[in-house]
């Protein structure tokens, strides 16, 4: 009996609460990024800075004028957010490539959290740049009578957003194992690099969506 994509397995209990697999490997993934920032702010410089300061620089200001221009307005306030968010479906995705190693996003119960994080903190940005009353009310537009469609609007975006990151990640995953399974340790090799690609790509389109939905909910963005 093969397991279900939908289930996960129990590495250990912490008293009532079980602990899953993705949500140890999340833990893992965050605990290398959170060693790999604090080495690297060690070398930071504010004269003559190294090759790398360099390039991170050149891709924080890359993505701060990618996210500006999907968002319609300045992302700097939405760019620790958004630029962290970016970072660690990042290195989740590709930590799938690790030999033994399942991408915490292949699960569901990690795409679905991810995707509540951005509702949560689009309807936070946005009660912060409206203010609360302002921004219910944006609810009740064009008419009071669209108030349950626009709530369930809301609700329907974070499903999809994380259906196609769950999918897409699962997918992949799924069928380099069965090219791996069939074909040896090698053939799959081009495979695997399609694989970090896509990865990197889900990375991107889930954080412009999320810059949309930002976007969105603070007032920078058209609702459609």
């Amino acid at each position: 009996m093969t397991n279900s994509p939908l289930t996960a397995p129990v590495v250990f209990t912490f008293g009532p609460v079980p602990v899953t697999l993705p949500v140890v490997t999340s833990w893992a993934v965050m605990a290398a990024m959170t060693a790999a920032a604090a080495l690297a702010a060690r070398r930071l410089r504010v004269e003559r800075p190294g090759r790398l300061q360099t390039v991170m620089e050149l891709l924080v200001q890359t993505q701060l004028r990618q996210l500006g221009e999907t968002m319609q307005g300045d992302a700097t306030p939405f760019l620790p957010f958004l630029g962290a968010l970016f970072l660690y479906l990042a290195a989740a995705n590709l930590s799938g490539l690790l030999p033994g190693v399942k991408a915490p996003t292949a699960s569901i119960e990690t795409a679905a959290a991810l995707a509540l994080i951005v509702l949560v903190a689009s309807q936070a940005f946005g009660v912060r740049a409206r203010g609360l009353g302002p921004y219910l009310k944006g609810f009740a537009k064009p008419s009071p009578l669209l108030l349950p469609l626009n709530l369930l609007s809301e609700l329907t975006r974070a499903f999809s957003l994380s259906v196609r990151l769950f999918g897409n990640v699962m997918s992949g995953e799924f069928i380099i194992g069965i090219v791996l399974s069939l074909a040896g340790l090698f053939v799959p090799v081009p495979l695997m690099a399609l694989e970090a690609l896509l990865g990197l790509v889900q990375a991107y389109i889930f954080t412009v969506l999320a810059a949309v939905f930002i976007g969105g909910a603070v007032g920078t963005i058209e609702k459609g």
